[in-house]
């Protein structure tokens, strides 16, 4: 089955009133997964699927790839939101400027060198797994970051906190964020 175009989303109402009595075929992707526009995989009942989506077009959780009106059957695109690393910079806060600007830019070279995405919230930084997380975990005790402390949590435990363009960041557009089907360069 060739997929060129998401023809909808799970929480249109229009969909949810069709697919309340329809047959869902997921195609279980990772967060990664998501962001290409040209993937090959099987779906959770083993129809071979070959994604050829439009440039800029990004998969999210629950976007309805195929409907077949006839067995009233539809693919649905289920993608799995991976582990965040949240650094904790809320002990920073009443340090003198010269620590907080130190740890700051420590931190920056670090998370920076790795070429790991981040998004900066209040007092906390989410990083999203792209290594394993003791890979993760290593690089942060080796640079010893005065007043940093840092913990691994459950990507769905975050996706609630962000805007769509910072969980675009972490997730790659893997959020259940209402969307329109166009090109992200015209939404």
């Amino acid at each position: 089955m060739i997929v060129e175009a998401v023809l909808g989303n799970v929480a249109e109402p229009d969909w949810t009133e069709r697919l309340s009595n329809a047959k869902v075929d997921d195609l279980v992707l990772d967060q990664w997964e998501a962001q290409k526009s040209r993937l090959r995989k099987a779906t959770s009942l083993g129809t071979e699927l070959a994604l050829t989506l439009s440039r800029g077009v990004r998969l999210r959780d629950g976007d309805i790839l195929a409907w077949d009106e006839l067995t009233a059957t539809a693919v649905v695109a289920r993608i799995a939101l991976g582990e965040v690393m949240v650094v904790h910079l809320d002990k920073l806060h009443g340090e003198s400027l010269d620590m907080v600007i130190r740890s700051a830019v420590e931190l920056g070279h670090a998370i920076g060198n790795q070429h790991w995405p981040a998004v900066v919230k209040g007092t906390k930084m989410y990083v999203p797994l792209t290594v394993d997380r003791k890979v993760m975990d290593s690089v942060m005790r080796t640079h010893s970051f005065t007043g940093i402390s840092h913990e691994f949590i459950a990507g769905t435990e975050v996706i609630a906190y962000l805007a769509p363009h910072e969980s675009r960041r972490l997730f790659g557009g893997a959020d259940s964020t209402p969307h329109s089907h166009l090109p992200a360069e015209l939404n």
